[in-house]
């Protein structure tokens, strides 16, 4: 359990993003030596924001953060930054040290680092070629040495940004086990509620709507009923508190109408009722949910719009083809399965890139590719950019307002570009654009990743309902058995 020690204190935070963008306002919090905490809040809430204010990434407008001294802290980021995927694992890891080696004030050289490789990749599950790109790891891969990439330094403040993203059930199992075990404090964002309850002690809720964060002990499950039950006690307050302000109103207007003395006792009656008003509780606006929504199949293609003879799997580092004989009709869903690295992504995007040529997907046949590090998307280009190129000729600036507010994606997200946003915006961004689309053929690669999971069952049913071709990579048991699947092919089996 935690110590008493306070080793990270916020006191009345604010900050923003340029002029319009609010993330903090006047937040207060404390996290102490040793516990495991949970940091909350919505889709652009300003999650991993709160973690770059915290590694001095960013800095506060004002008031004050204060970490204990010589504290060392480090961050296992959602995504590995596009400019360090030409890195070989030697290269990212001997820059994660550099930078721990930085922050200590020491200059000392590295000495043994491919053992400390060795080591650290041994801790979360991962055998690996030092030479080999971070770039051409798979998604669970790449997970896993950003873990990696954390632990190397030791560090006395473990900051862990959406983990699981990516893992299978395996990597999962072992994450939850390390941050269990782990003897020092830990931060974890996620979506994952199961995994967040085997080891949180206390929730931070970072509130879209104050931009305050709430602190809460317990664990995971018990402090969303704890919140749940506070919003329910808040409005039956609101309730009987606005009744009698109601009934005090009219009576406040019968007796000033009367004149003389009464008019006194109304001014009276006037001053009780601001009162009232004061004690009426600001209700937190819970988390919305995006719209239910529809996916359009392409209308003019039909017979068989996917061929597969042969596939590549990755068996000690290297690809080798195996015999297949899959084909999928309009209707029709492939489940793809297999561990982490095994060339399930690899497989997606030789089917998407190489669809235009007519290799193993039927021509003319219109691709809605779900990727799970989203470069689909223009990042330089606006959302109104994105979802406008998506609509084509057929719509309305209305009509592409409309269906962007039901992906919680307002005017001012609209204008904002695609890298600006948070990982959990551009995956509603894809799906915003998709629908948009009219696929003859969906590719999904891990659709959860980064999801708040309010908008999971949504999800779910709307890519449930859609009548084209589908190929569905997940981790994630609970969403695939909401999603009828003809056939599986596991290529770890093949």
């Amino acid at each position: 359990m935690s110590g008493d020690e306070i080793i990270l204190k916020f006191s009345n935070v604010s900050f923003e993003w340029g002029t319009n963008k609010p993330i903090l306002h006047e937040a207060s919090f404390t996290v102490r030596r040793g516990s495991k905490i949970t940091l909350m809040g919505q889709n652009g809430a300003g999650k991993s924001t709160i973690f770059q204010l915290i590694t001095g990434e960013s800095q506060p407008e004002a008031g004050s953060i204060n970490l204990n001294k010589d504290l060392t802290v480090a961050t296992a980021k959602q995504v590995i930054p596009r400019e360090d995927l030409e890195l070989t694992i030697t290269e990212f890891f001997a820059s994660a040290m550099a930078g721990s080696r930085q922050r200590r004030g020491k200059i000392s050289p590295i000495y043994d680092i491919d053992k400390k490789i060795d080591d650290v990749l041994e801790v979360v599950n991962l055998s690996m070629p030092h030479g080999r790109k971070v770039g051409s790891l798979s998604g669970g891969q790449q997970a896993r040495v950003l873990l990696a990439g954390a632990l190397i330094q030791k560090p006395d403040l473990l900051l862990l940004d959406e983990p699981t993203n990516n893992l299978d059930k395996a990597g999962i199992a072992h994450l939850t086990k390390f941050i269990i075990e782990y003897p020092e404090t830990c931060v974890v964002i996620s979506h994952d509620a199961d995994f967040l309850n085997t080891f949180t002690q206390g929730v931070l809720y970072l509130d879209i709507f104050s931009k305050k964060v709430e602190q809460y002990a317990g664990d995971y499950f018990s402090v969303v009923e704890e919140i749940k039950a506070r919003l329910e006690r808040e409005r039956m307050k609101n309730m009987r508190l606005e009744k009698e302000i109601s009934h005090r109103k009219e009576q406040a207007n019968f007796f000033a109408q009367k004149g003389g003395h009464l008019r006194d006792v109304s001014a009276k009656m006037k001053k009780k009722i601001e009162e009232l008003e004061g004690e009426v509780v600001d209700l937190r606006r819970e988390d919305k949910t995006i719209k239910n929504f529809d996916i359009p199949a392409q209308k003019d293609i039909g017979g068989v719009i996917l061929q597969l003879d042969s596939v590549a799997v990755a068996k000690n580092h290297k690809f080798v083809n195996k015999k297949v004989n899959i084909t999928l009709n309009k209707k029709e869903r492939l489940l793809l399965t297999g561990p982490n690295g095994i060339g399930k992504t690899t497989l997606l995007e030789k089917l998407a890139s190489g669809h235009a040529k007519g290799e193993h997907v039927k021509a003319g046949t219109k691709i809605g590719y779900y990727r799970q590090d989203f470069s689909t998307l223009d990042f330089n280009a606006t959302v109104y950019q994105t979802l406008s190129k998506a609509m084509g000729q057929d719509g309305t600036e209305q009509g592409l307002r409309a269906h962007a507010a039901g992906f919680l994606l307002d005017a001012e997200i609209l204008k904002a570009k695609i890298g600006s946003l948070s990982e959990g915006q551009k995956g509603l961004v894809a799906f915003a654009a998709i629908s948009l689309e009219k696929p003859g053929l969906l590719i999904l690669d891990e659709p959860t990743n980064h999801i708040n999971f309010r908008h999971i069952p949504v999800i779910a049913k709307a890519i449930n309902n859609f009548d084209g071709a589908m190929i569905l990579v997940s981790h994630v048991q609970d969403f695939v058995e909401e999603i009828r699947v003809d056939i599986t092919l596991d290529l770890g089996a093949l």
